[in-house]
């Protein structure tokens, strides 16, 4: 990795836009850990998906094992969505549930994506899709499969579909990139010869705001992802860093220093209306706002070392949340708001998780430099940017630390990951 991210540093940039266009590099996973809980499951091969440009059945298998809370297991599976399981035989195999499917391809060229669901305990057809896509969309298709399966089969809402945003350097030059959930189908949404940092994302999911350097200072931008176009959101006299989008997408939170010092405003998201939320002789940076919209959490060193404080974003006095160590930075807030994710510097730079009702932390990462946690918008998984084996990879956990998956870019430094909304 290039050094640790500095929140006031200042770069010179020259700043390209490209379009969105796909990256070669790919990723590779590793799983580590046992989930709590593991349903076993039979996947069948997809009828005709060795016809189609990609292997429906293990897209659906690697999103099943990453996710930790499945075991695929063999036993018989019906040839496609219209078939009958035997039922008998997989209970003796020990399996919970069964898939299969089919992709056939249409006269006007799109991939008819089919699936069906069986619970072999209860003997049940618990229903399928049919999903018409384009070539170009068979992954997707893949991925909605899985989700529905997820949920079908735990009550919540599966991630597969979900993208996530990351910036990489080589040398003289920054990409923020978005790819799926599974790091495969990796796409270029802008270009840079310096640094860009914080990416995040919209509640809609269709914009990526960020710091670029262009104008020989931290400037703050928008990224439409669909349309591929830029607009300036906060170009203030001195710094201006760390966006975040309020949860209605309407407002961002950021750190501004024209008035001297560096603390929290909200803007507008065009950029007017700047609002002074933090009050203190020290730096307030990092803001991110609670999933109901009326709390704010951020990094202060008002009280002589980093930690993380929240306060009312009407207004009002700051309260430490943080107490465990010296250092806690890049707090993360879990979408329904009950958990807290953060860096803590201790032996290394770890992943910490609290409980915010109890003030219970724990650490959930095995590697000791850790950056940029961000919550799966299920509530489910936390990813991170850190090195391991002396690589730089992107790891997901789940949020009591049990099970991980890592993925694996070759030859390129990975930071700061954000996790997007559902939606697609």
């Amino acid at each position: 990795m290039w050094p640790r991210r500095q929140v006031l540093r200042a770069f010179g940039a020259s700043l390209a836009l490209p379009a969105l266009t796909p990256a070669l590099a790919q990723f590779r996973l590793e799983i580590s850990g046992v989930g709590a809980t593991q349903i076993p499951i039979v996947l069948g091969r997809f009828r005709d998906e060795d016809r189609q440009p990609q292997s429906l059945s293990a897209i659906v298998r690697a999103d099943l094992e990453r996710s930790g809370m499945f075991r695929i297991v063999d036993g018989p599976a019906p040839a496609d969505e219209t078939g009958q399981p035997d039922y008998n035989t997989l209970r003796t195999r020990g399996a919970d549930a069964v898939v299969s499917g089919s992709a056939s391809r249409l006269a006007d060229g799109r991939i008819d994506v089919r699936y069906r669901l069986w619970d072999v305990v209860k003997g049940a057809d618990q229903g399928g899709q049919s999903e018409p896509v384009p070539p170009v969309d068979l992954r997707l298709a893949a991925h909605h499969i899985s989700d529905q399966i997820y949920q079908k089969l735990t009550g919540e809402r599966g991630v597969f579909s979900t993208r996530i945003a990351y910036v990489t350097k080589q040398p003289g030059k920054y990409t923020l990139r978005v790819t799926d959930a599974d790091g495969e189908n990796i796409q270029s949404a802008l270009i840079s010869n310096e640094p860009i940092i914080s990416p995040a994302w919209s509640p809609d999911g269709k914009e990526l705001a960020y710091v670029s350097f262009s104008k020989r200072k931290a400037v703050v931008y928008i990224q439409n992802i669909p349309l591929r176009t830029q607009r300036e959101v906060a170009n203030f006299r001195g710094s201006n860093s760390a966006p975040f989008f309020s949860p209605d997408g309407q407002q961002l939170a950021v750190t501004l220093s024209k008035d001297g010092g560096s603390h929290v405003y909200i803007v507008d998201r065009n950029g007017a209306n700047p609002r002074l939320v933090t009050f203190s002789t020290g730096i307030d940076t990092e803001a991110k706002f609670a999933p109901d919209g009326k709390t704010l959490y951020f990094v202060s060193d008002r009280g002589g070392g980093p930690q993380i404080y929240r306060q009312p974003v009407a207004g009002g006095n700051a309260e430490r949340v943080t107490f465990n160590g010296a250092y806690n930075i890049s707090p993360a807030l879990s979408p329904d708001g009950k958990l807290l994710a953060y860096i803590s510097r201790g032996s290394g730079f770890k992943v910490m998780v609290m409980d915010l009702a109890s003030g219970d932390v724990r650490s959930v990462s095995d590697t000791n430099d850790d950056e940029s946690p961000s919550f799966a918008p299920n509530g489910r998984y936390i990813i991170y940017a850190t090195k391991s084996e002396g690589r730089d990879v992107l790891m997901t956990t789940t949020v009591d630390g049990k099970f991980k998956s890592r993925l694996l870019e070759s030859g390129l430094d990975i930071r700061e990951p954000v996790w997007g909304p559902f939606g697609r």
